[in-house]
C-alpha cells in the first residue's frame, strides 16, 4: 500500500477526541476523516458511511479472516472496531491524509503500523473524575457499561507515554490549539 502522511487522535472514551478531530478537519490542512467500521449497534444520531461503517459481527470475522482490515480490535466481548485497508487507500487516492479518531490500543496499533509517517497524538482527560462526569453528561451510558468504560479508561492512561504528544484536555480551545500546533508541524 503506497503510504502517505496520517494523524491519529486517540483517547478514552469521553476525553473530547471527536471534537478535536472536528476541530482539525476544519482547519484545510487536507486531512480527511478515516470512518472505522464497528460491529456496535448504530446510535440514532449516526450515520453509516460518515460516523462508522456499521457491519454485523459476522461480517467483521469475515473481513479480518479475508486481510481486509489494517487494524482491528475486540474492545469489548464481541464488540469489534477496525480500520479498513480500502478507507486509507481511498483518502491517499485522493490526496489527502487519513486523520483517526481511534481507541488508544487502536491508536498504538496504527502507530506500529505507519511508524515515522503518522502522528499519535493521546487526548487526556483533566482526570479520571471530570471523565466519569463528561460520560455521565451524556446521557448515553448505563451504571454498568459507566463501569466498563471507567476501568477501560483507567488502563488506557497508562499507555499515554507512547504517544508522540499527550494533549490534556482541560480546556478545549487551548487543547484544539495545541493539536493544531502538533499537527501543523507534522504535515509541513
Amino acid at each position: 500500500m503506497e503510504q502517505g502522511r496520517c494523524v491519529i487522535i486517540s483517547a478514552p472514551s469521553g476525553a473530547g477526541k471527536t471534537t478535536i478531530v472536528h476541530r482539525l478537519l476544519q482547519q484545510g490542512l487536507g486531512l480527511a476523516f478515516s470512518v472505522s467500521a464497528t460491529s456496535r449497534e448504530r446510535r440514532a444520531h449516526e450515520v453509516d458511511g460518515r460516523d462508522y461503517f456499521f457491519i454485523t459481527t459476522d461480517d467483521f470475522r469475515a473481513r479480518i479472516a479475508e486481510g481486509a482490515f489494517i487494524e482491528w480490535e475486540e474492545v469489548y466481548p464481541g464488540r469489534f472496531y477496525g480500520t479498513l485497508r480500502s478507507e486509507i487507500q481511498r483518502i491517499w487516492s485522493e490526496g489527502r491524509s487519513p486523520i483517526f479518531d481511534v481507541d488508544v490500543v487502536g491508536g498504538l496499533n496504527l502507530k506500529t503500523v505507519f511508524g515515522d509517517m503518522a502522528l499519535a497524538l493521546f487526548i487526556a482527560p483533566p482526570s479520571l473524575q471530570v471523565l466519569e462526569q463528561r460520560l455521565r453528561a451524556r446521557g448515553t451510558e448505563t451504571e454498568q457499561t459507566l463501569a466498563v468504560r471507567m476501568g477501560k479508561a483507567e488502563q488506557e492512561m497508562s499507555f499515554a507515554s507512547r504517544f508522540d504528544a499527550v494533549i490534556v484536555n482541560d480546556d478545549l480551545e487551548r487543547a484544539c490549539a495545541e493539536a493544531l500546533d502538533h499537527v501543523q508541524r507534522f504535515l509541513a
